[in-house]
């Protein structure tokens, strides 16, 4: 009998532990396992088939991130370039590149304050829930305001609060992983994570393009989106009832000593930080850019809108080819840096075409390389990233340090774009990428502790 069946499963919001093995006189009592909700061991290595409550989770964690990553694609991609484009078309770039900086600003000091804040919060559903709720009513509550909008000022602050909301609710649901699953299907987990983000930032861009001609529908239909994912995965993977458990002391220095991890003390934890955040701003930095590259690099003005979803829908079926294969593999082999490293080689090839071809042709070629990188890294990402944490107390801040490294590049993106275009025009777009990607995977070939 498997070790995670021996020690068996219980319903409901129970502690659940494995009991105590005999040890000889003399000896030290081997501490009791924590099992996770699902009846399992997060620390396990050994190979579990998901099943049961593990498959539900499974399932759920795809749709939380799609939930975020839908509204992330669709207002960032489409809905907020033309809405900043209506309001103010002649410095369309450059109030672009304001509202977003001011929006990632907010998520890179909220998300790992929440992670800290969520490891030691006790309540009823346990520690991640209750920010993933709040987040989520942030975020959805913020962008229905967002557009009502009419002037650069009030979308700078609401796009602020959605950011905010988005990323209290993202922060803590990305602890779940270590939290809850065993290290050996963190593979899988990591893909099907990794789905959630494709199939939101590619999928968005498209139902942002549907959606272009009514932007408070696309707001309203987004807004519930979210409510829905978070809600789903609360509802449907309640966690363990933790108000009994010790709650470690909380110091307002604390808060602000959660944004460092010592690189020295930690290396491995800093090459991927270092890793993630290279690689996702490499892709991101022409991602986010795509309507206005269609419509004055390419060439295309107003029929540019019109091409959005074949490129999105070009790029999510290289991207998923990638993480089907990814994930799985990287869970029966063991090895999770050789996908990392192809794919911030992959983001950074891709470039190449559009930069030599600024036509729909380069842009389909793009769209095609940088989809199998950008799913070939999705589909190691958090599972790589899961096994590099210094502790495994306080989950939540740390990853939400390392989901500054995600969040960043693509809310930042496109305020570095419009910077990059304002001063040295669209062409340098793509090499400055290239050398980003391909730095972004030479960052993650020094990690030890992750084959």
């Amino acid at each position: 009998m498997k070790r995670d069946e021996a020690v068996g499963m219980t319903s409901g919001h129970e502690s659940l532990t494995s009991p105590p093995a005999p040890v000889p006189a003399g000896d030290v009592e081997p501490a009791a396992v924590r099992l996770s909700p699902e009846g399992h061991d997060p620390q396990s290595t050994e190979r579990i088939r998901v099943t049961g409550r593990l498959r539900r989770l499974l399932v759920w964690y795809g749709v939380a991130s799609l939930g975020v990553y839908l509204s992330l694609g669709s207002v960032h991609g489409v809905l907020l370039p033309l809405q900043i484009q209506t309001i103010d078309p002649a410095n369309k770039a450059a109030n672009l590149a304001v509202v977003t900086a001011v929006g990632a600003i907010g998520g890179l000091l909220s998300q790992p304050i929440a992670g800290l804040l969520s490891d030691r919060t006790r309540s009823r559903w346990g520690r991640r829930a209750p920010w993933i709720l709040s987040g989520a009513v942030i975020g959805a509550a913020s962008m229905t305001v967002l557009g009502l909008m009419g002037g650069i000022v009030g979308v700078v602050l609401t796009n602020l609060l959605v950011a905010i909301g988005l990323n209290l609710y993202f922060g803590p649901k990305s602890a779940v992983m270590p939290d809850r699953v065993p290290r050996s299907v963190r593979g899988l987990f990591s893909a099907v994570g990794g789905l959630g983000v494709i199939i939101g930032v590619l999928g968005g861009s498209v139902l942002g393009a549907l959606l272009a001609g009514n932007l408070m529908l696309g707001y309203l239909v987004l807004s519930a989106l979210v409510i829905v994912a978070a809600g789903g995965f609360v509802l449907f993977n309640p966690d363990h009832d933790n108000r009994a458990e010790p709650r470690p002391p909380l110091h307002w220095s604390m808060l602000v000593r959660t944004f460092w991890v010592s690189p020295r003390k930690h290396p491995d934890f800093a090459y991927g930080f270092l890793g993630r955040l290279l690689t996702f701003a490499g892709y991101y930095l022409v991602s986010t850019f795509t309507l206005y590259l269609l419509q004055d690099y390419v060439g295309l003005g107003a029929d540019a809108v019109a091409m959005i979803p074949l490129l999105a829908g070009t790029s999510l079926v290289a991207t998923l080819v990638s993480t089907f294969i990814g994930g799985p593999v990287s869970d029966r082999t063991g090895r999770r840096k050789p996908a990392a490293v192809v794919a911030g080689l992959l983001i950074g090839v891709s470039l190449i075409a559009p930069w030599l071809m600024p036509t729909m042709t380069g842009m389909i070629i793009y769209a095609v390389v940088a989809g199998l990188g950008f799913g070939s890294y999705l589909a190691v990402d958090q599972a790589l990233l899961s096994e590099v944490l210094p502790t495994t107390e306080d989950n939540g801040r740390y990853l939400g340090v390392l989901n500054i490294a995600v969040t960043g590049p693509q809310a930042l993106g496109a305020a570095l774009a419009g910077t990059i275009v304002s001063t040295l025009g669209y062409a340098a777009l793509f090499p400055i990428g290239m050398v980003i990607a391909v730095a972004g995977a030479l960052a993650i070939l020094p990690i030890k502790s992750v084959r």
